[in-house]
């Protein structure tokens, strides 16, 4: 489905998009689908969330940025249902240093494991990622 919308700004730096109720309650996935989002071309996959009274999915700086728009620009929004599995890939270092932790990591919703990936991914230095891989499979095994 398509529809017109303007990025919305919220806060300092938190931008997300309104999705018109009837587009929601069309997909008859309850009031948080998983959906695929198409904004001038570049597609990223999300989450639905009610806030405010109004349904919204968010657009990170870094989608905003792949895009190509920022807060205030009017946009015309592609939203389909994602049905597809959601993986995250890790990384053989971390994979390797879970261990036994392994299925406590697996069990984390795939937003907590993407972005414990994406922490460790981000590292700048062979130091920082050692750090944050110990870091992670630590409060993992503390759960």
């Amino acid at each position: 489905m398509k529809f017109r919308t303007t990025v919305e700004l919220g806060g300092k730096t938190a931008t997300g998009i309104a999705v018109p109720d009837d587009i929601v309650d069309g997909f008859d996935a309850g009031k948080r689908p998983a959906v695929k989002i198409t904004i001038e071309g570049f597609t990223y996959r999300t989450t639905v969330a009610r806030m405010g009274g109004r349904y919204m999915v968010p657009l990170s700086a870094e989608n905003r940025t792949a895009a190509g728009v920022e807060a205030g620009a009017e946009v015309e929004v592609r939203i389909e249902l994602d049905t597809e599995p959601r993986v995250v890939t890790v990384p053989d270092d971390f994979a390797a240093a879970l261990g036994e932790a392994r299925p406590a990591f697996d069990r984390m919703s795939y937003s907590h494991q993407k972005e414990w990936v994406r922490s460790i991914e981000d590292a700048k230095s062979a130091a920082t990622r050692e750090r944050r891989i110990a870091k992670a499979v630590s409060e993992i095994r503390a759960k």
